[in-house]
């Protein structure tokens, strides 16, 4: 069993609650965690491993074409897209969004979901 991860990716989504998020959009961030459920054998082979491209393209595809309220609701589709791989025993995603329609002073705001 081992871990791949792909840190830091960065979208442009129509992904909130507001109107304005819809309309003009924002960035995320989002980290990926994939527990394998499997043990590598040593051979130098796409078939011994999983695919960090597919689970990019996977993840592109879905916030391309998601409208979703919730973050929670974009982090549960990561989820169960990279779960259809049978290898994949845990998905570990994060997703920050850069900027938050809340008067104050931070960063970004982020979610955790495990699955």
């Amino acid at each position: 069993m081992y871990k791949i991860k792909i840190n830091n990716m960065k979208f442009f989504s129509h992904i909130g609650v507001l109107p304005e998020e819809k309309i003009l959009g924002q960035n995320l961030e989002i980290d990926l965690i994939v527990t394998t459920n499997f043990s590598y054998s040593g051979l130098d082979s796409l078939d011994e491993t999983l695919s960090y491209v597919s689970f990019y393209e996977s993840i592109s595809e879905i916030i391309a074409s998601s409208r979703a309220d919730l973050i929670e609701k974009l982090a549960f589709d990561i989820i169960q897209a990279i779960k259809e791989n049978k290898k994949v025993e845990t998905v570990e995603v994060h997703i920050r969004k850069l900027a938050v329609p809340i008067a104050g002073i931070f960063d970004n705001v982020e979610i955790e979901m495990i699955g």
